[in-house]
């Protein structure tokens, strides 16, 4: 009885066969990583390298000087910030209108996805589809205008409608407590339609087997959304719903800027707004980047929290 051979390798022999196999299997499928090409330039560019700037939070930054000879003054500009005498009006705002998106913008596009997935008359529902898809792609400039078109004291539908029906005019978009009702229904009008996409993709991936079986047990059109479609939903809406968690300071400066005057200040000024005014206007950079730093402080343990609340009640999370 001969003894089997036995095959010795060295210890880098397989290595440089993973390496090898690695190779081809790039090459094999060359064409969807140079797909992936832009999108990997974007992120170094724009998200990645920009990290690098945060030093001049510690900084009395000097755009001539630079990051190398700039003097280091440690925590004296998040000192500055918060110092700042209406520190809490800013937070204040921020954090209501976050949650004020939370409550009623984030679940705007979910309802709409569920009703454009109920429409059985699939030319019907490619035209609606496309008329909530279109503000999206429109500037927040030109919503201010349609807004201002509505609302305005002397040519404004709404008051041409609140005059009509015997009432006086009011001047909606200089009065404070009306603002972050306008920021809200405009950006639900804006975003609703594109937001929906996901949600629509999300109902698209379930399985249509699951709604023959329940048809057959007689379930009605509700059971069916209540035990298929919201479930199938659910992992999509927990993902967005941290991401934005995540996010609960940064409100989107340009839509906040434009419908903001001196008499909404007191409920529209946010953290983004005073950042505008103090440091890009004031031109104190290492003021803005630590208040910048602290928004991402703030929106990464939020994160982390609510992530494991997720992880604990409904099993859906990041990671």
């Amino acid at each position: 009885m001969s003894a089997p051979n036995i095959v010795q390798t060295k210890p880098g022999d397989s290595s440089k066969t993973d390496f090898a196999g690695l190779l081809r299997f790039i090459v094999r499928n060359r064409a969807l990583y140079i797909m992936l090409i832009p999108g990997m330039l974007y992120f170094l560019v724009f998200k990645y390298f920009p990290l690098a700037g945060s030093v001049i939070a510690f900084q009395d930054y000097n755009i001539f000087k630079g990051f190398l000879d700039s003097e280091w003054v440690g925590f004296k500009w998040f000192e500055q910030f918060f110092s700042y005498p209406n520190l809490l009006r800013l937070l204040k705002n921020t954090v209501i209108i976050s949650f004020y998106q939370i409550i009623f913008t984030f679940p705007a596009p979910i309802l709409l996805a569920i009703l454009l997935n109920e429409l059985r008359m699939q030319s019907f529902k490619r035209v609606v589809q496309t008329i909530v898809y279109l503000p999206h792609f429109l500037s927040w400039t030109i919503v201010f205008g349609f807004v201002y078109t509505l609302l305005s004291v002397q040519t404004g539908f709404v008051n041409h409608a609140i005059e009509a029906l015997g009432g006086s005019s009011v001047n909606f978009l200089q009065k404070a407590e009306y603002f972050r009702t306008i920021i809200i229904s405009s950006g639900i009008w804006k975003e609703m339609g594109w937001s929906a996409i996901v949600f629509l993709a999300a109902i698209s991936g379930i399985s249509p087997s699951l709604y023959e079986a329940a048809k057959m047990d007689g379930a009605s059109r509700f059971k069916q959304f209540l035990h298929i479609t919201l479930p199938g939903m659910t992992p999509a809406i927990m993902i967005l719903l941290l991401l934005k968690i995540g996010h609960i300071l940064d409100l989107g400066f340009e839509q906040i800027y434009l419908f903001l005057n001196p008499m909404t200040l007191s409920t529209g000024d946010i953290l983004d707004t005073y950042a505008y005014r103090i440091g890009i206007l004031g031109g104190k950079y290492s003021l803005t980047t630590a208040i910048g730093l602290f928004k991402s402080v703030v929106g990464l343990l939020m994160l982390v929290i609510a992530n494991r609340a997720s992880k604990a009640t409904t099993g859906e999370g990041l990671y």
